[in-house]
Formats: structure tokens, sequence, C-alpha cells
């Protein structure tokens, strides 16, 4: 347990201002979920005069034994809060009985609880995700994806000196805040005892008897990795996980990985989007899966700036990592575009047909029912063949499709002819 006044090298977030607004419209308690290491607790102690930290055993014994010890009069923060569930109950009465504005914050780095009320009305949940491009201090965008769901279309303009090598640079820097302020062989080795972290301690705690063989999950980590910005069935990343194995795993124990990397939020895969108001016909179901952050499925798939920007093939393994590069890119492009759209209020999936004639990398549809789509494209030229899909669904959607864009590795943000929007990965803002 310890008061924290925060620290005076805390670099804001976008989510900051999505907090304050809540607060100041009145909400009590508010829960920050996300891996570990994208900053929640650093977020949430900057608001709470005291905090609990439920992974310290003697916290966790003094609150399970006293529980109302977090009734005091003050801001309190629940640290790992997950890891004593019945917690969650009194500050949900706690609400109910009319908590103050900004009277309780929650932070976990994992879903699973038993025997907890789902705090609907009471307690409201935010995912906080890696820094954002903007948030890495890294660029200065021109172009606001708030201004885009107005749906003016007005021109757009502004010129960026990132070349394809500051994107893969960017990819494989992580963010992750604290793992930032290292380079080289010591941010490589961060990122390998992150994974580590996982497979030795964070699934083995969720699945059981199932994670016996940190090698297999181990595989099964890769596996996803190596299915980035896909819609692979989860049969096709099983077999991945298991080359050569007579016996595969059976389809729940599958589900229970595939749901326990979810969990833990390190797996945070974009679902298939279902219009709220027009009922496309057959649109596919599947997810398209990313890791939280593309520098842990570099380091998975042992991936360097070099073997990325390289065009030759592994003729070893028939992997062309170049070609890699182009989801590993768009998994850059959708981790800053969900931050980005949080704000904005605005739900994100893609698009692709059940036979995959269509496919739209990121649609992003706001509280009031506007849609912006996306298409990433790891280019600096936009063609037509490159936007067609992007007309296609203006034809389907008309005026509720407000703006369109091609999201690319170019210097310049403009508007073409037909209306769609280019603008380089560095550009885009909240």
């Amino acid at each position: 347990m310890a008061n924290d006044g925060g620290d005076a090298v805390y670099q804001r977030r976008i989510l900051d201002d999505v907090i304050d607004r809540m607060v100041a419209q009145g909400l009590s308690a508010l829960a920050l979920e996300g891996a570990k290491a994208v900053g929640k607790t650093a977020t949430a102690s900057r608001r709470a005069a005291q905090t609990f930290y439920l992974d310290d055993d003697a916290t966790f014994r003094l609150l399970e034994a006293d529980p109302t010890l977090l009734l005091r009069p003050t801001s309190v923060l629940l640290d790992e809060w997950q890891r004593l569930p019945s917690v969650w109950d009194v500050v949900r009465r706690s609400v109910d009985d009319g908590a103050q504005p900004g009277r309780f914050f929650l932070t976990g780095s994992a879903t699973r609880q038993t025997g907890t009320h789902s705090g609907a009305g009471r307690i409201v949940r935010l995912a906080m995700r890696p820094l954002s491009l903007l948030e890495r201090g890294v660029v200065s965008p021109t172009v606001s994806l708030s201004q885009l769901f107005t749906g003016d279309r007005t021109a757009l303009e502004g010129t960026s000196s990132w070349k394809l090598q500051d994107y893969v640079e960017e990819m494989l820097a992580s963010g992750f805040p604290a793992l930032r302020r290292y380079s080289g062989e010591l941010r490589r080795m961060e990122l390998r005892s992150y994974v580590e972290r996982i497979v030795d301690r964070e699934l083995p705690d969720l699945l059981g008897r199932r994670s016996r063989n940190p090698g297999n999950v181990l595989r099964w980590l890769r596996a996803y990795a190596a299915a980035t910005a896909t819609t692979s069935s989860l049969e096709s990343i099983r077999n991945a996980a298991t080359p050569g194995h007579a016996g595969k795993p059976t389809r729940l124990t599958s589900v229970a990985i595939h749901d326990a990397l979810g969990d833990i939020f390190i797996l945070d895969s974009i679902p298939a989007w279902s219009p709220s108001f027009n009922h496309l016909r057959e649109l596919g179901s599947s997810p398209k899966h990313h890791l939280v952050d593309p520098a842990l499925a570099a380091i998975l798939l042992n991936l360097s700036v070099d073997r990325l920007l390289s065009p030759t093939a592994d003729s070893s393994t028939q992997h062309n990592d170049h070609a890699f590069l182009g989801a590993l890119f768009e998994s850059l492009v959708a981790q800053s575009v969900r931050v980005y759209a949080q704000a904005c209020e605005a739900d994100i999936g893609h698009l692709r047909t059940h036979r995959g004639e269509r496919e739209v990398d990121l649609v992003l549809e706001r509280y009031d029912g506007r849609v912006i789509a996306i298409e990433v494209k790891l280019a600096g030229t936009v063609g037509d063949d490159d936007v067609r899909h992007l007309h296609w669904l203006r034809n389907q959607l008309g005026e509720t499709l407000v703006d369109a864009l091609v999201v690319t590795t170019g210097p310049y943000a403009y508007r073409r002819a037909d209306g769609i929007g280019v603008v380089p990965a560095s550009l885009i803002g909240p």
C-alpha cells in the first residue's frame, strides 16, 4: 500500500482526456484494463490519493481481512484488483450508495474473474493499449480523426519526413512506456523477458494443466505472431503451433489458449465489423489477429530491422520477412488508430466478405453511426486499384461513410480527385 502523488516525468496519454471528461460528467468508478506494462498504474495513480497494490501479499491480506478500508473518504486505486475479486463488489456497492466522482480506480491485466457482478451502470471499463505514435513523441500529426468524423472532407495537408526504415524501427521499439528508454540488445532482452513472463507465469495462472510445457505455449504465441493481420482459422493456428504432432490439441484446448491470450490482453484481435445500421450481405465473422504490440510479434519471430528491410526470402523456412513487413505495418497503424478511435467514441472492426472478394482493413463506427474506412498500404504511392474496396463500401453505405483513407508510408497527405484521402501513418492523429 502506498500514497502516490504522480511522476514528474509522466507522459500524458490520450486516454487521460477521456478519463477527465468522464469524471467531470460524474463517473465514480473506472476500471482500466490492458496488458502488463502499458501504463495503467501510472495513469490511474495520478488521480488517486491512496493506492493498494494487490500483487503485494501484505496488502492483499490486509484488504482480504478488512475490505472496508476502501471506504475511507478519499480517492483510491486498486492495482491488479483481479487478484481479489471481492473488492469489485465493494466498489460497486459504494457507487450504488452515492460515491463521489473520481472516487475509485481499478487497474487489471487479466479479465477472467469468478463471482463478480458485471458492474454495468456502476463501473466503466476502458482499455489501455501501448503508446500510439503520437504518444511516443516521434510524430506531429496534421490529420485529425475527429475532424474526419465531421464529414466535411476538407483538404488534407502535411508532409512527413519518415522513410520506411523509420516505421520499421518504431515497430521494433515497442509502445510499452518503460521499454522505450532502452535500445538495441537491452531492449530485445527486455522484450524477451516480457514474453517469458507470459509463458512462465501469466498463461499458467489461467490455463492450469494445459500449460505444463512452456515450450508448447511459446509455439502458440509464435503462431499468433505469424498470423498478424490475418483472419487465420483457429485450426490453422493450432497446426502452426504443433507442427509434426500426431495428436493435435482438442478444439477445447485451442479455444482455451486463444481465450487466455485475450484475457491477459496479449492477443488484441480486431473483430469483424458488423454494421449497426445496414445489413451488408455475406460479411465474414472471423477476427483479424494482432498481438498487443508489433514489437512482441517481431521478437517472437526473431525479426530485426535488417531482416525486415531485406527483400530476400529465407529458403529454409519459405518465409519472406520483407513480405511480412506489410502485416507488421498494418499492426502498427491499427495500434495507433485504436487509441485515436477510443478518444472519438468510435468502435473499430475490419471488413471481409465470406469469399474474400472485398476487404477493408479498418472500419471505424462512431456512437452516432458515422463510419470511416481505412486501408493500410506499405507503399508511398496509391493507385486506383488500391481504393476499389473503399469505393465499393462507399456505394454500399452512401453518406453514412463520412470519409475513407489509405494510410501509407509516403511523404504527403492529400485528397485524391475521387475524394479518397491519402495519409502517411506518421501524420494521422486523434
